[in-house]
């Protein structure tokens, strides 16, 4: 005969088992303060290094750019100067910023500055044209068609840098750009092989706040820029070598 055995305590009574017998016991789920908690601390740590990615691409750009930075009496020549393109309005005009840019091209070029201009800038769409409108712009003003070599795969600042070296051969400029955007953009061009330095406009300063967006902006345009050096990305669009701009500079 089998010795007789108690029946566990989970058995007793109508013997039957219970849920938490079956699957374990239901694990105690965290109060709603310490969730908050945790995504306190996650959010912060993710705000630190957000901020200080920031700084060092800040950084970054003011060393580099660093005694490259002139006016137009003190910038010394270069061949060519790079203008990036900016907004231009549905007529066809360039915006107060792009026409401000185009003035201290102008300028550098009656100057003896620069003896060609490169204007960069957005000709994704047939019936939008940055190029195309600087080049008017210009030619209005003065400047020889000859002179003025398109390219319309500028799409950012990158790209114009990048593009002006890879595809025209660019390995001294001027940049000309707005003031909040000039260091950037010489910092981007001398780390793509253009040996940079920048003349900017603070004339649209009036315009406020556009201004102060574009100041606003540059922080986190600071980090884009970083983050596409680093990874050594290829312009949107790349393609064959142009000679416009070595042609308008030997017939100067």
């Amino acid at each position: 005969m089998l010795p007789h055995r108690s029946c566990p305590a989970r058995c007793q009574g109508d013997g039957s088992l219970t849920e938490s017998d079956i699957l374990g016991p239901v694990p105690k789920l965290p109060s709603p303060r310490a969730v908050l908690n945790r995504l306190v601390t996650v959010g912060a740590l993710s705000a630190t290094l957000v901020v200080s990615a920031i700084a060092g691409a800040d950084h970054w750009v003011r060393v580099t750019a660093e005694d490259h930075v002139h006016d137009l009496g003190s910038v010394p020549p270069a061949p060519v100067a790079l203008v990036l393109g900016a907004q231009v309005l549905p007529g066809g005009q360039p915006s107060a910023f792009l026409a401000a840019r185009l003035e201290t091209a102008r300028q550098l070029y009656r100057a003896g500055k620069v003896k060609a201009i490169l204007v960069s800038g957005d000709h994704a769409d047939w019936d939008y044209d940055e190029p195309g409108a600087m080049l008017v712009w210009l030619v209005a003003r003065g400047v020889p068609a000859s002179q003025v070599i398109l390219d319309h795969a500028g799409f950012d600042t990158y790209d114009s840098c990048s593009r002006a070296h890879r595809i025209f051969g660019v390995n001294r400029a001027i940049v000309v750009t707005q003031d909040f955007h000039l260091q950037r953009a010489v910092a981007l061009c001398r780390t793509l092989g253009v040996d940079a330095t920048g003349v900017g406009d603070d004339s649209v300063r009036v315009y406020r706040p556009q201004w102060l967006r574009g100041e606003v902006r540059e922080h986190g345009a600071a980090l884009k820029a970083a983050l596409d050096v680093l990874s050594q990305r290829d312009p949107v669009f790349l393609g064959r070598r142009e000679t416009g701009v070595d042609a308008a500079v030997s017939d100067s």
